[in-house]
């Protein structure tokens, strides 16, 4: 049976009747049977059919679950992890493995099952059983999770999973360049992505499916679960193009598998040739049926809900299984997946000797990929940030540049990209090189080699945060990935900057242009709300530096914070270079710039809006006698987390002394550490930088009339100093 592209009508053989459907069911599977160029084995049949019987009794256990494509993958699951993949069961984290990423992640069910099989000492029966269950130690959540062992990422948000695989691929491609030497090829592993139907409708998807072709990374697979089910229900209610021409025209070779629900022989010689690629990446176009077996088979009931116990004792009758038992593996089919545990060790002990002989014969580059493997930074690494900076006014996303190009430059775990904005970032060093497939002529005259660590991702913010994801993901701080653009189109990245922060993934945002100073490219550039996203998201440090010595800070802090992402806000325009800051204090997340005994307010400075604290506490006390101290506040998750004494000590709250923040931001969340703010709460306006902040009242003297007003208001109205009050 041939089926085009894209054109498989699964609801020609799945029926509305419960005894019509299970009858063409199982036609179905047998003029499959037949068609499969060679026949199947027994062996592999029973696998199968222990496979499929085993998810629908995961399912049918609490009611509930994802069975459908988990069952349809069942002979991609066996040809992979039986036959292709090389990983090691008893050794999860050995370096040199096969990376696994199922991007429809809602079908974790495929892989929980094969790491229980193969080996997997943490997932045992009783683990397994555990999806969807109550219990809190659950190794089986609803999407898989990267902290479990067998878990590259956690995958769940659709077509991230894809963007993380290329990541993954890009990871490996630069270790090779860098380190494998003729003799020696100390990284050789392949990234294997799982997706479905769905993940190809995602942009975040096609944005890396389309920069992995232009790259060319020839050790990337994509495998397409094809059984054109999506939750609404057939494929082409929504999409009819022609997926694999889609494909070859984004650089990709393309595999068609017309039997993928029994044909495994097949889909190893397809796996295998895609694993020898030369020159591109490889999709693999499988067509399955969802829920094969099940009354509801080939249609998009079998996606999300379990089959009912009627439908599962019914598949467990027609498989010659005995429908009063569940959770049946035969000694049959442990014997089928037993050897593989030996196997994996066998990997790793022949990949560590052939990296004590590498760095016996290499001891200079050897001692360097111990500690890459390690995830160890050089010692010195601090000592290449500038111990001081020009006095002159500067913006400081310029300062950003002036503190970590030179250690980009000199440390190799870092690799820094931009979504097309390399002119505004500053994140360029002297002497980069490009991150480019060797064989690239650009117009432009810009080449490059998979050996370079500075990426052009074009205008592909989300994919750019997404695959950085993946990057972080290839081994814990090998590589600590750094995005740039500017900070509101970190809008668009923010499903990608979650997933990271989500996996406790060490990756540097360095967001640019973060305020109405930013100017005349006007409201739709003018980040108002995003800070209060960002402040509120867990494990994000969001760090707004106020000079070049605290961008200094925000940099040391983001590169010490090894388990969260960062994000550190920057100015397009100049600023002054305050006296008193300090860069190891801005690990505090708050510190007092200005004490003054006997205050009257404490004015909250933050990132490009420092300055107006210090220029409005000068005014208030020449020209009101009003006695002002200044904080300066660039985290407020790295102030979280100091001491309750040092929190009191520095906003001085519990003194009596009322506090206000200047930020030109919605003010939401400073309401734990202010009574007031001078803030923003409307879209910007498009006005040269300094206009707009006079347009918005950010001028010294209107903002030290308004402080002035609120101190003599909570003067005469004590209630009013226990409300946050919007200045």
């Amino acid at each position: 049976m041939h089926v085009g592209p894209g054109k498989l009508q699964a609801n020609d053989y799945a029926q509305t009747e419960y005894g019509k459907n299970v009858v063409n069911g199982l036609r179905k599977e047998e003029e499959l049977k037949k068609a499969t160029v060679q026949s199947l084995s027994n062996e592999h049949d029973h696998v199968l059919k222990t496979f499929r019987l085993l998810i629908a009794d995961l399912c049918q256990q609490f009611n509930g679950g994802h069975p459908g494509g988990a069952i349809g993958m069942a002979a991609i699951g066996v040809a992979l992890w039986k036959y292709v993949m090389r990983y090691a069961p008893h050794t999860p984290d050995y370096f040199n493995r096969d990376r696994f990423v199922l991007s429809n992640g809602h079908a974790c069910l495929l892989q929980y099952t094969f790491l229980h099989l193969t080996g997997y000492k943490a997932m045992t029966l009783n683990q397994l059983k555990s999806y969807h269950s109550d219990r809190v130690d659950a190794l089986c959540p609803g999407h898989p999770e990267i902290e479990h062992e067998g878990i590259e990422v956690t995958t769940g948000p659709l077509g991230q999973g894809v963007a993380n695989a290329v990541g993954l691929a890009m990871a490996t491609k630069n270790l090779q360049a860098i380190y494998n030497t003729p003799d020696f090829d100390v990284v050789s592993n392949h990234t294997w992505c799982m997706v479905g139907d769905a993940c190809l409708q995602e942009g975040v998807a096609l944005e890396a499916i389309s920069f992995a072709g232009h790259l060319r990374l020839n050790n990337l697979t994509i495998i397409y679960d094809n059984n054109q089910i999506t939750c609404d229900g057939s494929v082409d209610l929504t999409n009819t193009e022609d997926v694999n021409a889609k494909m070859r025209a984004s650089g990709w070779d393309v595999i068609d598998i017309e039997d993928g629900c029994f044909d495994i022989q097949g889909i190893v010689r397809a796996l295998n040739k895609a694993r020898e690629s030369k020159g591109k990446p490889t999709f693999i176009n499988v067509r399955t049926i969802i829920g094969l077996g099940s009354a509801v088979a080939g249609n998009a009931v079998a996606h999300g809900v379990a089959f009912g116990p009627a439908d599962v004792a019914n598949m467990k009758k027609l498989y010659s299984f005995d429908p009063k038992e569940s959770f049946v593996v035969s000694e049959d089919v442990r014997r089928f997946f037993k050897n593989i545990p030996a196997e994996g060790q066998s990997l790793v002990k022949a990949w560590e000797e052939k990296v004590r002989e590498y760095e016996a014969k290499y001891p200079k580059l050897g001692a360097e990929f111990r500690r890459r493997v390690e995830g160890r930074l050089p010692e010195n690494w601090k000592e290449l940030i500038p111990s001081t900076f020009p006095q002159r006014p500067t913006a400081t996303r310029v300062a950003s540049g002036l503190v970590f190009n030179p250690v980009a430059k000199e440390v190799n775990n870092f690799m820094v990209g931009t979504a097309d904005l390399s002119p505004s970032v500053n994140m360029i060093w002297k002497g980069k090189v490009d991150f480019q497939h060797p064989g690239l002529k650009t117009a432009c005259g810009i080449m490059g080699d998979y050996s370079g660590r500075y990426i052009h991702y074009g205008v592909r913010e989300h994919a750019m945060c997404a695959i950085s994801n993946g990057l972080a993901a290839f081994a814990p701080n090998t590589y600590t990935p750094i995005t740039s653009s500017f900070f509101i189109f970190y809008l668009y990245a923010a499903p990608a900057v979650r997933m990271g922060a989500l996996q406790r993934l060490q990756v540097i945002h360095a967001a640019t242009h973060d305020s109405i100073g930013m100017g005349e490219d006007g409201p739709t550039h003018q980040p108002i709300e995003l800070a209060a996203l960002y402040r509120a998201m867990p494990e994000v440090l969001y760090i707004r530096p106020g000079d070049s010595e605290e961008t200094a800070g925000a940099w040391i802090a983001a590169i010490d914070a090894k388990k969260m992402s960062t994000i550190i806000s920057t100015s397009r325009h100049a600023l002054p270079q305050l006296a008193h800051t300090n860069r190891n204090s801005v690990a505090k997340g708050a510190y007092v710039l200005e004490e003054v005994e006997d205050a009257d307010v404490t004015l909250i400075g933050v990132g490009g809006e420092l300055s107006f604290a210090v220029e409005v506490a000068n005014e208030l006390k020449s020209t009101k006698n009003v006695r002002a101290r200044v904080v300066s506040f660039p985290c407020q998750r790295l102030f979280e987390a100091q001491s309750l004494e040092y929190k009191r000590d520095t906003l001085r709250r519990h003194r009596g002394i009322p506090a206000v923040v200047i930020e030109p931001y919605a003010p939401n969340g400073w309401e734990r550490y202010a009574n007031a703010a001078i803030c923003v709460k409307r879209f910007g306006h498009s006005l040269p930088g300094k206009a707009a902040y006079e347009f918005f009242g950010f001028e010294v003297a209107p903002m030290a009339a308004k402080v002035g007003e609120y101190l003599t208001r909570i003067q005469a109205d004590h209630i009013l100093r226990q409300e946050f009050a919007d200045l």
